[in-house]
């Protein structure tokens, strides 16, 4: 099993980079001083004479491990490249369009080189820094003749150093070692020929994978007002931004001394309990402007600087994965329209290289996490964002280990499984969900054997439940009494049931048939486990587990017959954290209590949704010593009640793949009037309610392409609903 799943990734790697790169380019680096060090930033300078500058100039550049590019002195790239790699060998490349941006005659190429000198839970360092570069239509490839050197003002800030967990270092910028406008000058300083180092596939980039989502969105430099607050021998400026937001920092200032020292940073700088990144800059004399490359996120921007100096400007650029918000919510509730905005900003915070678990102390793909966004996304965000869910689904593929246990966050050195994350990913919840809104089965096919592989480490044990087996960290969720054999055993259910669906999908029936004869052991094994009120496991021996009974209802364990005990059970019982409570909420919706589902929602995350200051979600039901695993202020994962809120009071979700065919059901609860639009792969789908007395209006947007199953109530008679709006009252 393990040789096919290995041909496969190599095959797909190969498809991916074929013809990516003319053999005639050379992996570069700088010819001088120590390259390789962390945190080292090399400039690379190349002229080229163009008779003519074709209608198409195709660059393909790779490098490590970020590059920022000009063209006759224009920022055509800002932070390129990805974090290593889609696989524990390989690297990604870019292909970035130069035409617009080159000119008949002289044209003046420049790139800075970050090299990150370090792995963490989201990079797989090389132990080399080095730029590729290959366009073919004008002739221009990276060799010895491009000139280079290592940029001199760049070093490292002291302590507090950023957590083991990043790769990205603290950037200390020390203004009096400037090399002035070296991208633009006739011959600059202190550059040579670059060292050629390698050929495109050498070793340890290896083969060469397309980058797979877009280049990053660059919305500007903006600039941004700011307060002072005076301290004796240090001044702190505060900035408050619209939200919290990737960004990089630009002051501009001047200095009759230098040799001034300030700091940048954010409110973010340990609001993951442990340090974050961080800039500092010292002054030269004279004007100077600087912005600080590596981006840092947070509501608040501080500059720290010596008391009495003044700032000519304070600017910020945001930058972020290139799709946004698309979809549309409204209510009359506030609370939840606040809620909803937060979502998104939480969800944008925590969308890069990767999905994250939160964008300062990790900047890590931990899959329980990426089922999650993944899920809210599809019900808010451009189909754009799909690209991301793809590369993480064959990244979480083409990691898998040898003994054929799936593992993350990845990329990144972290390999330990999580069982329930791991479960998760491969779920109706996960691998599945995101084919029946994209319609992808090419990534389900490639996907399909390494799930295979997976699922057959589990096993059940006499009584038909799922085995108890451990992985590197038995997390099932944050918090306390968890019943851990039945949370696994109830992700295994839904991962199984995944498991059937794709091997019908590929022609599998044989394969079908075992999983569904699985699934149906584990869950005459799970029942077994219902003592007459509530889901226990009997080795388990701490309080009745919310999450347990939650999972049993939405994995179809648990019939109706249980659900009166259950909706008792989970108005006392409120263990989980965040990250499960969504599935809680769910729960609730499917055993027609969606009015206690929305109470318990408000009850339960109302402190991060009315939190004044933060503009996003909270890991923990509160923050720092309040929270778990340090209380991150922005987890995506506890935006979860927007997928329910979308697929259940709103009651909208596809029934065939890539929205060929969706439900509209919705629970109208709460709300007196509430609407919604869903950037869907056939376009918008929109469903909005206005309910008085006991009539309510429901208007239905059907794209081309797609149908409506509408049910005017769950369990009700459906009707079919072509393109088009449509108008539906309900008495």
């Amino acid at each position: 099993m393990k040789r096919i799943t290995l041909f496969l990734t190599l095959t797909f790697s190969c498809m991916l980079s074929a013809f990516a790169f003319d053999n005639r380019s050379r992996w570069i680096t700088a010819s001088e001083g120590q390259v390789n060090q962390p945190n080292t930033w090399i400039a690379f300078r190349r002229n080229v004479n163009l008779s003519a500058v074709p209608e198409q100039v195709r660059a393909e550049m790779a490098a490590d491990s970020k590059y920022w590019l000009w063209v006759n002195g224009r920022l055509v790239v800002f932070e390129g490249c990805l974090k290593r790699g889609p696989n524990p060998r390989d690297s990604y490349f870019d292909v970035v369009e130069l035409a617009p941006y080159l000119q008949k005659g002289e044209n003046q190429i420049a790139i800075l080189l970050w090299y990150f000198g370090k792995s963490g839970f989201s990079h797989i360092d090389s132990g080399r820094s080095g730029l590729l570069f290959s366009a073919p239509s004008i002739d221009l490839f990276s060799d010895a003749k491009w000139q280079s050197r290592i940029h001199p003002a760049y070093g490292t800030c002291g302590e507090p150093l950023p957590n083991f967990r990043l790769s990205e270092s603290s950037i200390r910028y020390d203004g009096s070692l400037d090399i002035g406008p070296w991208q633009t000058t006739a011959e600059p300083d202190g550059f040579r020929a670059s060292a050629e180092i390698g050929r495109p596939g050498d070793r340890p980039w290896n083969a060469l994978v397309k980058r797979p989502i877009p280049l990053w969105k660059d919305f500007g430099l903006k600039k941004v007002k700011y307060e002072t607050r005076i301290g004796e021998s240090q001044d702190t400026l505060i900035a408050h931004l619209p939200h919290n937001m990737h960004i990089t920092p630009q002051i501009t200032l001047s200095d009759d001394v230098g040799g001034n020292l300030l700091q940048l940073q954010t409110d973010h700088l340990s609001g993951g309990s442990e340090p974050s990144v961080r800039a500092e800059y010292v002054t030269r004399r004279g004007t100077q402007t600087y912005e600080s490359l590596g981006w840092m996120n947070g509501d608040f921007i501080y500059v720290i600087l010596p008391h009495g100096m003044k700032l000519k400007s304070l600017a910020y650029r945001q930058t972020g994965y290139d799709g946004l918000p698309e979809g549309t919510f409204s209510c009359d509730d506030e609370y939840f329209n606040r809620f909803w905005e937060k979502a998104l900003h939480t969800l944008y915070v925590n969308m890069r290289d990767t999905y994250f678990d939160c964008p300062d102390r990790e900047r890590a793909q931990w899959w329980g996490d990426a089922t999650i966004l993944m899920g809210e996304c599809f019900y808010s965000y451009s189909t754009r964002v799909h690209h991301l869910m793809r590369k993480a689904i064959l990244e979480l593929c083409d990691f898998q280990r040898d003994d054929d246990c799936l593992h993350s966050p990845i990329p990144g050195i972290y390999n330990a499984e999580l069982p329930a994350q791991m479960l998760a990913s491969v779920s109706t919840y996960g691998f599945w969900n995101y084919y029946m809104n994209t319609g992808d089965a090419e990534t389900i096919r490639h996907a399909y054997p390494h799930v295979r592989a997976y699922l057959n480490v589990w096993g059940t044990d006499e009584t038909g439940l799922t085995a108890e087996r451990h992985g590197g960290w038995d997390w099932g969720d944050w918090g306390d009494h968890r019943d851990i054999r039945l949370i696994y055993a109830a992700w295994h259910y839904m991962a199984l049931q995944s498991a059937a669906y794709m091997a019908d999908l590929l022609g599998l029936p044989v394969e079908a048939a075992a999983y569904r004869t699985t699934m149906e052991r584990v869950k005459a094994g799970y029942n077994a486990c219902w003592d007459g009120t509530a889901y226990r496991h009997p080795g388990f021996k701490g309080d009745t587990d919310d999450r347990v009974q939650a999972l049993a209802v939405i994995s179809g364990i648990a019939g109706p017959d249980k659900y009166p005990q259950l909706t008792r059970l989970l108005h006392t019982q409120k263990h989980a954290s965040p990250y499960m409570e969504k599935y809680v909420m769910e729960a609730l919706f499917q055993m027609g209590q969606g009015e206690f589902a929305m109470e318990r929602c408000r009850e339960r995350y109302g402190a991060m949704v009315n939190d004044p200051v933060h503009t996003t979600l909270y890991e923990g039901w509160g923050i720092g010593a309040q929270g778990y695993g340090g209380g991150t202020w922005n987890h995506a994962w506890s935006g979860g009640p927007l997928t329910v809120i979308a697929q259940y009071l709103m009651g909208v979700s596809p029934t065939k793949p890539g929205w060929e065919q969706f439900r509209v059901c919705p629970q109208m609860v709460t709300f007196s009037r509430a609407s919604i639009t869903i950037p869907t792969v056939k376009g918008i789908v929109g469903v909005s309610f206005r309910r008085k007395g006991n009539v309510s209006q429901v208007t239905v947007t059907v794209p081309q392409g797609s149908q409506c199953e509408f049910q005017s109530a769950p369990g009700a008679a459906p009707q079919l609903l072509g393109p088009g709006k449509h108008a539906i009252k309900i008495n």
